[in-house]
């Protein structure tokens, strides 16, 4: 299996994996829904925020670290690490 290379992703490709693993951490960990809400990124400061490649592959990046320090806190591997 590949490993992710989130720098390659476009932005459909970036929105699906987002979209799967916030699905995932809501299904399988609930506990750890309510830091989505808390995540900076998904609170805009402008009127109409603009959301950039960048700034999707952070909240990517954010998202996998969220769900990988609770894991490796709680003991338990992530099955899709192979």
């Amino acid at each position: 299996m590949t490993a992710l290379r989130i720098d390659e992703l476009g932005d459909k490709e970036l929105l699906r994996h987002i979209t799967q693993l916030t699905t995932r951490i809501a299904t399988e960990h609930p506990e750890l829904y309510k830091y989505l809400e808390e995540n900076p990124l998904t609170l805009p400061t402008q009127a109409k925020p603009e959301v950039d490649i960048p700034a999707l592959r952070s909240y990517l990046v954010s998202l996998r670290r969220l769900l990988s320090d609770h894991l490796r806190t709680h003991g338990t591997r992530d099955p899709s690490d192979g």
